[in-house]
């Protein structure tokens, strides 16, 4: 009794930038619509994925407020990250509890194979649900920027153009 969400990319950048671009926040906050991760990035630690600063979610500031919480359960770079991970901001994906990120990266070449497994020990969660449709979009903004410096700027849940420096809306 579980659900699963698993996607696999390949962008044209060598393994330890593409860690970067996962774990440093001047890079996530370029391909994630403004959000960062809060981490010491040790086994152990306590991570954090924050909102930016003047987010509007559902009609509301959300102004830097924690998005998403958890704990690094393995860390290995920059090949392999695994988060405990629990949605802080809505009532319903929280009292699921918390769910199983894995990122894993793969030489080839001169392209990185990225792989991202996000589970949770509950059939038809809705987090993972959530989760199936955020990934693809985030995972091409990060692919875009590596491969070419700028990401697709896109907010697909809005269906409208992010402007560079603008904050997108959090479905």
């Amino acid at each position: 009794m579980s659900s699963r969400f698993v996607y696999v990319t390949y962008i044209r950048t060598t393994p330890a930038k593409l860690w970067d671009a996962l774990t440093k926040p001047e890079f996530t906050r370029q391909w994630w619509h403004g959000m960062h991760h809060e981490s010491d990035w040790q086994v152990g630690s306590t991570w954090r994925m924050m909102f930016p600063e003047d987010l509007v979610h559902h009609g509301q500031k959300v102004n830097g407020r924690v998005c998403d919480t958890g704990e690094i359960l393995a860390i290995e770079p920059p090949t392999r990250l695994v988060l405990k991970w629990r949605n802080e901001f809505r009532a319903d994906l929280k009292a699921e509890g918390y769910t199983r990120c894995t990122f894993e990266i793969v030489a080839h070449g001169e392209v990185a194979e990225l792989k991202v497994t996000h589970e949770i020990d509950l059939d038809h969660s809705k987090f993972i649900e959530g989760a199936s449709n955020a990934w693809p979009e985030v995972l091409s903004n990060l692919k875009s920027l590596l491969e070419t410096g700028k990401p697709l700027n896109i907010d697909v849940a809005h269906q409208q153009p992010v402007e560079v420096g603008e904050r997108a809306r959090v479905a």
